[in-house]
Order: C-alpha cells, then structure tokens, then sequence
C-alpha cells in the first residue's frame, strides 16, 4: 500500500517519459498520453454507473452486438465514451471493441498514431440491474506498419492478430464501492483509486503480487456437465475438501464479471476458470482473447501468477479473428499449473480414473452409459 500521493500521472512519468532514450522515450510519452486519456474515459464512465437509474442508461438497447449478445444501453454509452476520449488527439490508429463489429480506425480528420487499442467497455453488464460489480477492460499495442503515418486507408482486422506477449500495456477499471484502476505497462501490476473530490486516480497498491498458493476458485458450476474431464477432476478434487486428495477445504465464488474475479484474484489469490466445454459445438472459449483474455494474462503474469488455455499459455496463442475466443484458467501460478498439468495427463492418457458418481467415465453424462 502507498501513501495515497502518487497520482497515475506522476506513475506514467515516472514509469514511461523518464525512460532512456534507447527504450524509444517519443513512443512511450505517446503511451502515456493515451493511457491517461484512457483513465478519463474511465472516471466518465464511473460517473454515468454512479447515477444508476436516474442517468436514465438503463434497460435494453434494442439491438445485439457482432456476437449476437442483446446490448444494454449502457453497453453502446460506454462505448461511445472510449471511442470519444481515445479518437482525437494523435494517438491511435484503430480501435476494436465488442460493441463493434468491425476495426475502427481513426477518422480521417484526426491525426493518426502509434497505437491499437482494443477494450470491452463494460464487463458484466449482466450485472446492472442488480446494481453488481461490473468494469472496463483495454489493451495496447504499438501499431506495426510500413505506411506513413497520415495514410488514409482504413487499418486492417489483421493489424490487430498478434499474440499478447506484445501488448505494451494492459488494465482494468472496476466499479465498486471505490472505482479503481489496475494497470500494467510491463513493470508490474499497479492499482489506482479514484479520488472523486479531486479526480485524480491515486496508486495504492503498489506492486500486486498473487500468492502462489490458493484455496479459493472460480468457475460456473451450472456447466459443469459440459466440461473436459480434467477440469471436473480438478473441481471435484477442490469440493472433497479435507477429506479428499487436496487434504483442505476449498471455498468457491463466481460473480459473473470477469473484471470482479480477477480482481479479487490480485488482491487476496485463488483461480478463475471459464474452461472449454461442450455446451456449444464448435467454440472452443468462451471469453474474446483480443479484449478481455489477453489484457487480464498480462496483469496477472506481471503480478507473479500464471494464465493457460489449459494447454498452452494464453499469452502465445495467436488470434486468427478480431472476435476470437479461448478458455481461460487463471491465477495463482501452483494451482494454474495443476490443472494445466491434469489436461497434459488427460490427452497422453495417463490421468487416473475420474470416480465421482455423476461424472465417471460409466455415466448418465457419457457415451457408453447403460443402465
């Protein structure tokens, strides 16, 4: 914890603008410029959620968005909040979002920049007519390309299929009872609380670090039909508590906002899953890598803790589309590596049988099953 005086412009400057020249100190001012103006758009938001009800943005918009998902009318604010905060100022060639179906790149009449920025504005927008905990979530990556920079055409969706080892920075705002702003931009996970009677977001916890050890997990237990046998033997493992293979009780939440999880996550420790299942044939994730996968590996690598597919670090893969998605299995590193350990013994066959009476390899949920 800090004193409450470092304010996230001082952190930028400090972190990024003092930097040597050969780190490419032009560049990172420009990070930093659009980083705060990513935070303005944050306290925007805060404010529209502080209103609830009266801001009259509640209810449905009447339309879906490029995943089929019905929009709230806070889901279009939002966004429309980040694209106007972000657009104008030089920094930006493009924006992707999950409210768009398609790259936005920098209107013509802006002047274009160094970065790609890709953000869900409003995560758990499930969440809002029950007055729960929602949040925003971004990425940054410097903008690779050959043209000059007032090129008129339109930037590409592949501009944006890197993998997230090469995102210079990532965050989340979360909308509690404090709005907080959690960020990284490559030296560690920092957290920020906004300051409402100044409106400066303060640092106040310097340094996240996620313990390695946890008893706590996170998965929606109502799929638990759909999923791989790895995951249900490392869930049912948890639920045996004391009296099972593990020898400790284990606690289980789910919130339904993957901002909430993670953040508890970096304060406190414990896993997040929202594993591949078989509940939709043919999707393979559940959770966009671009916009929500990718920005939360990064800060949760950068605080000590690990983020896998199950299989593969999230972080490697590569997008094959804007709106991709992959499992996610995250947090502390020991227990992400257990279970990522079960599914490397479940595909070479060499997984103990699964013995739980509902999920066995002879069960209702299975093929083979006769009475």
């Amino acid at each position: 914890m800090q004193d409450g005086r470092t304010t996230l412009s001082k952190f930028l400057i400090d972190t990024l603008d003092r930097q040597p020249c050969a780190a490419g100190t032009a560049q990172n001012a420009g990070l930093s410029a659009l980083l705060i103006d990513v935070a303005a758009a944050i306290k925007s938001i805060s404010a529209m959620l502080t209103k609830g009800a009266l801001g009259g943005h509640y209810g449905s918009a009447h339309s879906v968005n490029t995943h089929g998902e019905e929009q709230k009318k806070l889901d279009v604010a939002t966004n429309e909040v980040f694209v106007q905060h972000c657009e104008w100022d030089g920094l930006l060639a493009a924006m992707a979002s999950e409210e768009m179906e398609r790259v936005y790149t920098i209107p013509q009449h802006y002047p274009r920049g160094d970065y790609l920025l890709a953000f869900d504005p409003l995560d758990g927008s499930s969440n809002i007519d029950i007055n729960g905990v929602v949040g925003s979530i971004f990425s940054v990556l410097r903008h690779v390309d050959d043209r000059p920079a007032d090129a008129e055409e339109p930037v590409g969706e592949s501009a944006f299929l890197r993998p997230g080892r090469e995102q210079v920075a990532a965050g989340y705002a979360i909308y509690g009872p404090s709005t907080m702003l959690v960020l990284s931009v490559g030296n560690g996970t920092h957290g920020f609380t906004l300051e409402r009677d100044i409106g400066n977001f303060v640092l106040t916890h310097s340094n996240i670090r996620i313990p390695a050890e946890t008893a706590e997990f996170a998965i929606n237990a109502s799929n638990e039909r759909f999923w791989e046998p790895p995951v249900r033997r490392y869930v049912q493992e948890c639920k045996d508590g004391r009296t099972g293979c593990r020898t400790e009780d284990f606690n289980m939440r789910w919130i339904a906002s993957m901002v909430a999880e993670v953040h508890r996550i970096l304060m406190r420790g414990g896993v997040f899953m929202y594993p591949r299942d078989s509940k939709t044939p043919g999707m393979h994730g559940r959770l966009r890598l671009l916009y929500e996968a990718n920005p939360m590996s990064f800060l949760v690598e950068q605080a000590g803790g690990l983020s896998i597919t199950g299989r593969e670090r999230i972080l490697d893969v590569v997008p094959h589309t804007l709106h991709g998605r992959v499992p996610v299995i995250l947090g502390s590193r020991n227990e992400v590596e257990r279970i990522g350990r079960y599914h490397g013994e479940y595909d070479r066959g060499e997984d103990q049988p699964f013995t739980s009476p509902l999920f066995g390899r002879r069960s209702l949920f299975l093929p083979g099953f006769t009475a």
